[in-house]
């Protein structure tokens, strides 16, 4: 006989790349969901998850162990499948110049492979919100193209920037075009990171002199291996820049005048650089197998490849004939559901079309005139002294009654006796003078020029760098807040691990685990829980109904 749904059956969840468990734990919310299983990298991550998910939940650390045939024996049916590939760095919001493809792209690919392998009744994918916009792209590789076929995929032509023009030497295409020769040239990272960093200081006088007297050692010593090159490849263009630059770093440490001139051997470095970046990223392409079509000089020397978006990948593959989902997708907004931050987050959710013939994202019930504030999530705990080391924040603290009324959500997330992470970074002498110039809004930029010192291009800061909350509005997205000297609206000192959990709608009952920043980055890194469980009570509406409308042919146990 058919097990028939009721709203105390529970499905199963497998959570990829979960993280702290931001996810899953509003899932876990609902009452209707247990975790079978989560795949989660970074160990103080795993900590954190399962502190707080209960011990009994099965963790793997490789989502690879997802795609095998062997977890399908071990976990039996699988109800959903959840998780938040990262999204760093697909190929047109890559900003690291040094890098041409983000190993996060097959991130996005493992989390498709693991719901055609589990074969859920459901999905939920979340990521950034620019995924719906199609700006986020894979570069097609060799395994790609029958995929690309098969579910007829549309692609566009796209281009790696491998080196700007005036560094272009004769010979580059036959450099970039060969493993071998790529191999002959590249760089070990030590020595990479050495002119890297001489060259990233090279706009701040102060900062470049300090650089190259910490590294003399270590320049001298590779400036001896570059000349020496020349003595075998005395034609290369390569080789004949790396001499080049040897020669200078010589002649500066060597120059005995008190007055050393930096100009030179910037400007000798920077090729040196460019070219071992361009090294580095055609290196890239071989290692990923990225199937280019020709490379071009025409303006600087690009590798002409074919792009997909990362959108259209998981739609028309979920979406086909073959895998059987009925697919949704969309920005939702956490401030929409309660969250005190405008948090944008794309959503794809998938059911499987004989369960339901369609599905929807839930809808907000928060308008903007209604929206949590930082002040409803932190009020309450404002004048609580701040931990500055992880050991003493993870003794505790106890709450302390108080008579002034706290918010709604604050009365949510206050739920246990004892506040746990109740810390934050030091404020050394220096910050201390920014936090006391920055006013409520305001961030970096609003400092006056004497105290902008610690970046060499200032008017290069993002932001959200030494940024003050504003109490009555929502926060912005948060990050990981440690790198990103977030400001309490009323103190002079960074927020807490705490406080950013409360903008996040972590319970102060879920403890993290692991050094400061990583804490930081777990919480940063999250879904907001109250956004889950709202995403986590529509799926179940669906589930409920499908299965309830079919009991004769479908049943928890048995997949369609």
């Amino acid at each position: 006989m058919s097990e028939q749904v009721t709203s105390t059956s529970k499905y199963s969840i497998v959570d990829l790349f979960a993280g702290a468990g931001g996810l899953s734990y509003g899932f876990l919310q609902t009452g209707r969901f247990s975790v079978k299983a989560a795949f989660e990298l970074n160990a103080s991550a795993r900590q954190t998850y399962q502190h707080n998910h209960g011990n009994n939940v099965v963790m793997y650390s490789d989502v690879e162990y997802a795609l095998s045939d062997t977890i399908k024996a071990e976990l039996g049916q699988v109800d959903v499948v959840i998780g938040g590939p990262p999204c760093q760095g697909f190929s047109s919001a890559n900003r690291q110049k040094n890098h041409a493809i983000s190993q996060n792209n097959s991130l996005v690919k493992k989390f498709v492979q693991a719901v055609l392998n589990l074969h859920p009744k459901a999905f939920v994918m979340e990521n950034v919100s620019l995924l719906q916009s199609k700006v986020h792209r894979f570069y097609v590789d060799e395994n790609d193209q029958h995929i690309i076929k098969k579910y007829n995929i549309e692609t566009e032509t796209a281009e790696i920037s491998l080196l700007d023009k005036p560094f272009l030497f004769d010979g580059a295409i036959d450099v970039v075009r060969y493993k071998e020769k790529i191999e002959k040239y590249l760089w070990n990272e030590k020595d990479y990171f050495t002119f890297n960093v001489i060259y990233k200081v090279r706009k701040n006088q102060d900062k470049l002199k300090l650089a190259l007297e910490k590294h003399k050692k270590k320049l001298l010593s590779l400036a001896e291996k570059l000349i020496n090159e020349k003595k075998t490849s005395f034609h290369d263009p390569i080789v004949h820049y790396n001499f080049l630059a040897g020669m200078v770093i010589n002649q500066y440490f060597n120059n005995t005048n008190e007055i050393k001139h930096t100009n030179l051997l910037c400007t000798t470095i920077e090729p040196v650089v460019m070219i071992q970046r361009m090294l580095s990223k055609a290196m890239e392409i071989h290692c990923n197998n990225i199937v280019v079509k020709e490379y071009s000089i025409k303006n600087g020397l690009t590798a002409i490849v074919t792009s997909m978006a990362v959108v259209d990948y998981v739609e028309s593959i979920l979406g086909s004939v073959d895998s059987g989902y009925n697919i949704t997708k969309g920005v939702l907004s956490a401030a929409h559901f309660g969250a005190p931050q405008k948090r944008m987050r794309f959503v794809i959710m998938g059911i499987k079309k004989c369960i339901a013939k369609s599905i929807s994202l839930p809808e907000g019930r928060f308008s903007e005139k209604q929206f949590r504030t930082v002040k409803d999530a932190i009020k309450d705990i404002d004048n609580i002294k701040v931990a500055t080391t992880v050991k003493d924040g993870s003794i505790g603290i106890e709450l302390p009654v108080i008579e002034e009324p706290i918010s709604e959500l604050g009365q949510q997330l206050r739920n246990s006796k004892i506040l746990y992470n109740h810390v934050s970074t030091e404020t050394t002498p220096h910050a201390l003078e920014r936090f006391k110039k920055i006013q409520q809004g305001c961030n970096f930029h609003d400092l006056p020029l004497e105290l902008k010192t610690t970046y060499s291009d200032s008017s290069r800061t993002q932001n959200t760098i030494y940024l003050r909350l504003k109490y009555n509005e929502p926060s912005g997205t948060v990050v990981n807040v440690r790198k990103s000297m977030w400001i309490h609206p009323i103190h002079d000192r960074a927020l807490s691990i705490r406080e950013a959990a409360r903008l996040q709608t972590f319970p102060d009952s879920f403890v993290f685990y692991g050094v400061k920043d990583s804490q930081y980055q777990q919480i940063g890194n999250a879904v907001p829980p109250i956004l889950a469980k709202a995403l986590a009570q529509q799926l179940c509406s669906f589930l409920d109904h499908g299965i309830a409308a079919h009991p004769d042919t479908f049943s928890l146990s048995t997949n369609c």
